[in-house]
């Protein structure tokens, strides 16, 4: 199926699953989850450092402040990924619904992680206004080239996103804190519950084409945050510190969705470059479950008391 007749063949799903979310999403405020009275006036002259942060006795490690400037930097990219997510599914309908709704939802994200960072002081205000101007300046963003792999692309991207901020929520050491990367991960549950049922939808109307875009997308995947600047070295910092590294990206988003939700594995119906493509994944599917592994194994030999 071309980009149309899918979209065309799905939209019963679309129609089902936007009901299946309005029925299931709450709605929050982001002004109830930041912590105002621990803010203060900006002093002229004065230079951010790490002892300004008020984190209820809370010591972030530079790991976590990578984290989190990564992760509300994310959330800041939103015209870019609306602009990516329209284009795939149009302006009409219940897949124009789900566009807009999921564009008002994604951006509370950014507006509680602001408020917390900013009367907490917890990370360095100039340094992360200047990375959003430069990042926001690119507009860049991982876009799918077909509708097709942007189905999996979005569905393994929310899940990813979703445990990035469950994950720095729990290594803030502040109930506030991780209250609010809770909520914003409870949110992002919900989208990527949608995107991989939408996802699953889309493989049983047309498997082969679906097929070749998965091991596509598995294979090139790659976080929304490439225009942040110094990108690679808060990556590191932040699998470092097991927040977001190879194994999770493994053992919680590709072997979950790919071979048990999707059951990539078993899909029938496959001929040609489908059939390929699901012999390719699943090497690759092997290989990143060795390498998983490795990076467990080593985890755990750093952890050994010397």
């Amino acid at each position: 199926m071309n980009e149309q007749e899918i979209l065309q063949a799905i939209t019963p799903d679309v129609e089902r699953l936007l009901e299946r979310h309005l029925e299931t999403s709450k709605e929050w405020f982001p002004h109830e989850y930041v912590p105002y009275s621990r803010g203060r006036d900006h002093m002229e002259g004065h230079v951010w450092s790490p002892e300004d942060a008020d984190l209820a006795g809370a010591d972030l490690t530079p790991e976590v402040r990578s984290a989190l400037l990564v992760n509300l930097l994310t959330e800041d990219n939103l015209p870019y990924y609306f602009r990516s997510v329209e284009r795939m599914f149009g302006k009409d309908g219940a897949w124009g619904t789900w566009a807009r709704r999921w564009t008002a939802e994604e951006g509370r994200h950014s507006m509680a992680i602001y408020g917390y960072l900013m009367v907490t002081r917890a990370i360095d205000p100039v340094e992360l206004e200047r990375s959003r101007m430069v990042q926001v300046s690119k507009g860049e963003t991982p876009d799918p080239e077909t509708t097709h792999e942007g189905f999996i692309y979005l569905a393994l991207q929310e899940l990813a996103t979703r445990i990035s901020h469950r994950n720095t929520g729990a290594q803030i050491g502040d109930a506030v804190g991780y209250e609010v990367m809770k909520r914003v991960g409870s949110d992002e549950n919900l989208h990527q519950l949608f995107y991989r049922d939408l996802a699953a939808a889309a493989i049983e109307a047309d498997p082969n084409t679906m097929m070749i875009a998965m091991e596509k997308q598995v294979r090139h995947f790659s976080m929304p945050g490439t225009g942040i600047p110094d990108f690679e070295r808060h990556a590191r910092a932040i699998a470092k510190a097991g927040i977001y590294d190879l194994q999770i990206h493994h053992d919680q988003i590709l072997a979950p969705v790919v071979l048990r939700q999707w059951d990539a594995a078993n899909i029938s119906g496959l001929s040609g470059e489908g059939a390929a493509a699901q012999e390719k994944l699943m090497k690759r599917m092997a290989s990143s479950a060795r390498v998983a592994k490795r990076y467990a194994e080593k985890r755990a030999a750093e952890m050994q008391p010397a």
